[in-house]
């Protein structure tokens, strides 16, 4: 057997996995390498990076059997990118925040206008407003901001569940180095 099988195996032992299932990868392993070279494969090109490393293969191997628990943080394949879930959290208290304020309609300006005393008498032919008063009208200031801030952030927000299902969809289940599953 090659010097990589053996190291392999030390690394199978050293990991705790049960001595006969040990052999019965080893022996797997070998008979892959062995029909590898008989197809004009070297073993570096069979195994892809993990030739220089027998540990991590042995470890990757044995997790993706099931015989080993998987290494912590590695259950998905790979971790969650942070900048996305900071980017995903921006985008909904944005959301949350714009909706708010529209239904307040937060901040407020009032436009009042004052009659003034009139200089003569009108005639009283007509009913008219007592001199002195005058009409208030209020309307949200803010308001074509706050909606262009909604829209804005409910694009984010879609464009961030479109980054989570590419993620998702372009995760590799943990597998043996170099692509291939030997199992």
């Amino acid at each position: 057997m090659s010097e990589f099988v053996e190291q392999c195996r030390r690394e199978w032992r050293r990991l705790g996995v049960a001595d006969p299932l040990a052999e019965e990868m080893a022996a797997d392993l070998a008979s892959d390498l062995e029909a590898a070279e008989a197809e004009g494969v070297s073993a570096a090109d069979y195994l892809g990076g993990s030739a220089s490393d027998p540990r991590s293969f042995a470890a990757s191997w044995a997790s993706e059997r099931g015989v080993i628990p998987a290494p912590p943080g590695r259950e998905n394949g790979r971790r969650t990118p942070r900048a996305l879930v900071a980017f995903t959290a921006l985008a909904a208290i944005t959301v949350i925040v714009a909706a708010l304020l529209l239904a307040t309609g937060e901040p407020k300006v009032a436009l009042e206008t004052r009659t003034a005393p009139p200089h003569l008498p009108l005639p009283s032919a007509r009913p008219s407003v007592p001199a002195g008063t005058g009409h208030r009208v209020q309307a949200s200031a803010a308001s074509p901001v706050e909606w262009i801030l909604l829209f804005v952030a409910l694009a984010a927000l879609g464009f961030s569940a479109w980054l989570w299902l590419r993620w998702r969809s372009s995760r590799s289940p943990i597998g043996s180095p170099g692509g291939r599953s030997l199992s």
